[in-house]
This record gives C-alpha cells, structure tokens and sequence, in this order.
C-alpha cells in the first residue's frame, strides 16, 4: 500500500498548525458547540477529500485540462504552501485579524464557522484539493481510488483529534512547538511539491527526460 498520498495530505492539511486558529474561533462557545464545531470540521475535510478524489479528474475534463499541466500547476501550489509552511504559517491562506469577529459575534454563527474559514480554506484548500486530484489520477484501480478516499477518513479523525484536544495541544507543545512542527512539515511538502512537477514537466516536455 501506498502511504505517499497520506503523508502528503497530513502535510498540506496540517491539522496542528491550525489548532491556534480553531481555539480563536471558538473563543465563547459552549462545551457542546465546540464539540459540534470539531464534528462539521472533521466531516467537512473528508467530504472535500472524497469529492475531489471521485469528481476531479472529471471537471478537469470538463474544462479540457490536461493532467500534466494541472500537476505542474499543482506542485507549485504545493510549493507556495511549503513555503508558507516553512514560515510557520498555515498552508492554506488565512484571514487577517482585523477581520475576525469577536466572541459574541462567533458564539452566535454556530456551525458555519466550521466550514468557513476552519475547514475552507484553512484546513483543505486549494493546494489540498489539487493534491488529491493529482493521485486520484494514479488510482488504477477502484481499489486505490477507495484507499485514497479511506485517506480522507483519516485526515478527518486527525483533524478531529488536533481540534478535540485543542488546548492541551496548545499548552503542551506551545507556540515554538507549534512553529517547529508547520516547518518540519514544510519541508517534507516541498520535497513532495518538487517531485510532482517533476513529474508532470516530463509529460509535457519528454525531451527532459533524455
């Protein structure tokens, strides 16, 4: 079994660089709103995950895309986000913070906030979807294709984890914990974002490969 597609997915996702993010969110929730909150998230990230890897090679079709150029394409997303992630930011972009509401505003939006911005597009984003499309495309079989949606499960039981534990998280590993681990992972992704446009410069220039 092939294990690439989840160490990159866990890379880009990153569900513990934005546990920071998940706590300011739920600054003034209940209990039971922030355990709703974890659930849509957790859901939400896998819907995305599975979507993209059942749908996307179609609408790439669609719009008459070829698959080499969306690889490159793809891996320089991939790129960016290591970079941001090298940086100790999210891979995803994320809103400034004079645009966050405050405590009373947030407490009164529910679930929505689970969706957008936690889960779109801070935790699975561009950069996510163009990842899982990138494998979806590697599946040969339906069996692969289930394995990587079962990924997406994955994804959504970390990310249910990391926000579930949010603030022993927080308290434990702290701000440079944090910061150590999105550049740890920063740099795994960077690494994979470089060998994905290898791959699809090869398609479209074969000439690269002699």
């Amino acid at each position: 079994m092939d294990f690439k597609p989840l160490i990159t997915l866990l890379a880009v996702v990153n569900p513990l660089a934005i546990v920071p993010f998940f706590i300011h969110y739920t600054e003034g929730f209940s209990a039971r709103q922030r355990r709703e909150t974890v659930i849509t998230s957790s859901f939400t990230a896998f819907m995305v995950i599975a979507i993209s890897a059942l749908l996307g090679l179609q609408v790439l079709e669609f719009f008459g895309i070829s698959l080499a150029s969306f690889q490159v394409g793809g891996g320089m997303l991939l790129l960016v986000s290591s970079l941001n992630m090298l940086n100790a930011r999210p891979a995803e972009a994320k809103p400034a913070t004079h645009d966050l509401e405050d405590g009373a505003q947030k407490a009164a939006m529910g679930a929505s906030i689970a969706v957008v911005p936690l889960t779109i597009p801070l935790l699975t984003g561009p950069a996510t979807i163009s990842t899982v499309v990138i494998y979806a495309e590697r599946a040969k079989t339906f069996w692969q294709l289930s394995v990587l949606v079962g990924y997406g499960v994955v994804i959504g039981l970390a990310t249910a984890i990391c926000f579930a534990l949010a603030e022993p998280i927080a308290r434990v590993l702290g701000k440079t914990g944090i910061s150590v681990m999105t550049r740890l992972m920063g740099l795994i992704l960077a690494a994979l974002a470089v060998e994905v446009m290898a791959v699809g410069l090869l398609k479209l220039f074969p000439a690269l490969g002699h």
